[in-house]
């Protein structure tokens, strides 16, 4: 029987061994997949030595960036967002290979199309994560422009004090790459004014927990188009079972 896993901390909010589990059943594949929560980072080479069945992860925050530095490889597109959310792990002879990608890119790619017309000029991210990063590249794959938001100013092109009325009111996309909203905090929703928004702008939420984001809420009550993360979901962890058994 062959091992599958995520790793991150906390874990209540995944979708991905539910998801797997049903897959093995479905699809009559003998293995498993579990849930490792990892608080630190420093813990990951433990426990890839902890089971040597184990022949894939998927990683999610808060670990995508600080993992990278315990692979062996990293494939490209992973360079290019600066994040890992898929490893594999392959057996050369006695040593085990790690090496990572970012599947998240394509999952997002190919939700959000649909949902694009030629009239998008600004879209703003918010987030600066892992999760941000992937869809910083994603959008620069499909030839989008975009400002990054952060209550950080000096990592990002914005702060969140500067997202005024006019600002917003002009944005014709708004990617939530936070985790904000996400079960159990399904009261939160980032800080922006909503009051601004216009109907038919597009407000796309990484957050598929609960379905219908407090974000996501906001927005369809101003006419907004909206979708949420478990299409984006689906499609990467496909991605992430391709690259696993490539």
């Amino acid at each position: 029987m062959e091992r599958y896993g995520i790793i991150g901390f906390p874990l209540g909010h995944s979708f991905s061994r539910e998801y797997f589990m049903n897959k093995f059943r479905k699809e009559g594949i003998d293995a498993i997949y579990e849930n490792f929560p990892l608080a630190a980072i420093d813990k990951f080479p433990g426990l890839v030595e902890q089971y040597p069945d184990l022949m894939g992860l998927n990683v999610t925050l808060p670990h995508k960036l600080s993992v990278m530095k315990y692979l062996d490889e990293i494939d490209k597109k992973a360079l290019q967002a600066g994040a890992v959310n898929v490893i594999s792990i392959i057996m050369k002879g006695n040593m085990k290979l790690l090496k990572g990608y970012n599947t998240d890119i394509d999952g997002f790619v190919l939700s959000l199309k649909p949902m694009l017309h030629r009239a998008i000029r600004k879209v703003i991210v918010l987030g600066t994560g892992g999760a941000s990063r992937a869809v910083q590249a994603g959008l620069e794959e499909i030839g989008l422009t975009f400002s990054v938001v952060s209550r950080d100013k000096a990592r990002a092109d914005l702060s969140y004090s500067e997202l005024t009325g006019d600002l917003i009111k002009n944005c014709q996309l708004i990617i939530n790459a936070t985790p904000i909203g996400m079960f159990p905090d399904t009261e939160n929703a980032p800080d922006i004014p909503y009051e601004s928004l216009t109907p038919g702008s597009i407000l796309y939420d990484l957050v598929y927990n609960p379905e219908e984001s407090l974000f996501l809420k906001l927005g369809r009550e101003r006419g907004c188009r909206i979708k949420n993360g478990m299409e984006m979901l689906h499609v990467q962890a496909e991605k992430a079972w391709e690259i696993w058994n490539s």
